[in-house]
Order: structure tokens, then sequence, then C-alpha cells
């Protein structure tokens, strides 16, 4: 089998190049073309030469990790989201499924407007608040193109590589004696780790993708977030905790860790309050266990100790 894997630098792409490997042949892009074998393109700003790059290829499978996921910054570049979202994931679609490929594409919890408190479930009725969230929803529709489409949905994403809010906390908390953390957005935090096993657990399942398969009818959209839910400020508790008792060479001055609502914060684009994710279709139909959110952060935070005590 054959892998197309575009965004390979970010946080999930960068887990996807360990988690796909035992899959087959894995040909890892990234934005930089200098970075990229035999001058393909990895850019999704670049919709011709993208899909020059999958002819070229021809890939078995095509897994899309790259997005603008700047939530606030899209507000203003509205233009640039709208490409890099909806319409490079578009032309992905079209080249796979013109030769029968499988396309994974990543979306969020943005898609949803956040209300209520019943976790969102896959056929629940959009209504993205921000330019980032409805960029999000039109790629859905424009994969969807792709009759061989898996969809991921999640939320709250963290890796051990890059910035995240876990760390960002850990910062704080080594700076400042109180930290204020919002307490009205529910969630789970989401390794880039899981998402990436979830996807290699996934494609391995739908077998060969050109192969005539009853698999096919796995495709669609899945929600996939770590068990259990949480608040930015519960979770920046339970960080901070854990570090004081597991991690005592990262050192933390913090005393108190104050909730406060959302309106405490003035950003350029609305977060929805409820961000609850159902992933009861997901480990149906792969049959898959999603472990506490708090395992995820505990292992993440072993292996990123380094950058605090250095």
């Amino acid at each position: 089998m054959k892998l197309l894997l575009l965004g390979c630098q970010g946080q999930v792409g960068w887990e996807l190049q360990r988690s796909l490997a035992p899959l087959g042949d894995v040909v890892a892009l990234g934005r930089v073309a200098l970075t990229n074998p035999g001058g393909l393109c990895g850019d999704l700003t670049q919709l011709d030469a993208l899909a020059h790059t999958v002819r070229t290829v021809r890939p078995d499978v095509i897994v899309n990790a790259a997005a603008h996921t700047a939530v606030d910054r899209a507000e203003s570049e509205p233009e640039l989201a709208h490409t890099l979202n909806t319409l490079a994931p578009g032309v992905l679609a079209v080249e796979a499924q013109k030769m029968g490929a499988w396309l994974v594409h990543y979306s969020t919890d943005y898609v949803f407007d956040g209300s209520g408190s019943r976790p969102w479930q896959e056929d629940d009725v959009t209504g993205p608040l921000s330019v980032y969230g409805s960029t999000k929803r039109q790629g859905e529709l424009a994969v969807a193109v792709c009759e061989r489409h898996l969809i991921f949905r999640t939320s709250w994403v963290y890796g051990a590589r890059g910035g995240n809010f876990a760390k960002t906390m850990l910062r704080l908390a080594a700076q400042r004696d109180t930290l204020q953390v919002i307490d009205d957005q529910y969630g789970a935090p989401t390794g880039a780790d899981l998402l990436a096993d979830i996807t290699a657990h996934a494609l391995r399942q739908v077998g060969r993708p050109r192969a005539a398969s009853a698999s096919d009818s796995a495709a669609g959209i899945y929600h996939v977030a770590a068990a259990g839910e949480t608040t930015w400020f519960e979770y920046a508790k339970y960080v901070i905790a854990l570090a004081r008792t597991a991690q005592p060479a990262i050192k933390l001055v913090a005393k108190t860790v104050s909730p406060v609502p959302s309106s405490a914060f003035v950003t350029a684009a609305r977060r929805p309050l409820n961000s609850r994710l159902d992933t009861r279709k997901l480990k149906l139909v792969f049959g898959l266990h999603l472990p506490d959110w708090r395992e995820g952060v505990g292992r993440m935070l072993k292996e990123a100790e380094h950058e605090f005590t250095h």
C-alpha cells in the first residue's frame, strides 16, 4: 500500500509518520518544497501543483493532516483559511476519486455551535461560529466528493511536539503566582498520537482501497476524542498538580488557579462552549477503545519534561 501524507511536520502529521509506517510506503510531505522528495508539492495553497503531486505519486491512501488551524487569525485572513481548509481538500477529493483511493481528513468540533451539554453526534446539524469552523465544515463537504473518505472530527488536540495548552499552563505557573483559566468550555484533550493510531487502525481495517470490498461502507464522518470530559480550568489544575507530584524537577510558583468565564478573555473568534463529541460510532465500526484523556496528558508531560528542566 502506498500512502501520501500531507502536513507531516504538524502535531498530528508528525505522529502519523510513525503510525502509518507499518501499513506501507509513506510519502510524507510538508509545506516547504526543499524538504520534500522529488520536487513534490505539500503546500496546500498551490492547488494545481497539489493535484499534480497526487497524480504523480498515485497513492492508495491520501492522509491530509495539513490545515489552517490558527482560529483567531483566520478571522482576519478568511481567503487563506478557505484555500487551506476547503479548496485544497476538495482538490484532494477529486484526485482521490479518480484513482479510487481513500482520503483521510481531519475536522473539528468547531463545525458545531457549541450549544447544550449533550455530546455531539456525527449527524447533528452543524452551525460554526467562526471562519475556522465554517471553512472546516465546507472542507468536510468537499472531501465527501470522494466516495472512499474518512473524516475524523476531533477536539482540543495536543502533542509532545510543538506548543499546546498544557505546556503553556506549566510555563505560566512557573512565572506567576495566580492563573485565571476559562471554566465554561467543555471538551476532552485528545493526543495527536491517539489520532494517528486511530487513523492507522481504521486504514488497516478498510484494506487495500482499489480492491472492491464491503469496507467501502465504513466511509463517512467519525468523532474521535479521548474518553471523559473536562474544562480548561480543571485541565490546568490537573496538569499543574500532576507536574508537582510526578515531575518535581519542574519548578512551579503558582499558588492559585482561578476559574473565569469565556467573557473574561476577548478573542477574535468565538469558541464553542460545548466541545463534547460522541464517539460511539467510531468504537462500533472499528472496534476501538478510547482511553481517558488524563492518560495521554500524563504521558505527554513526561515526554516534554526536558523542555522545563533544561
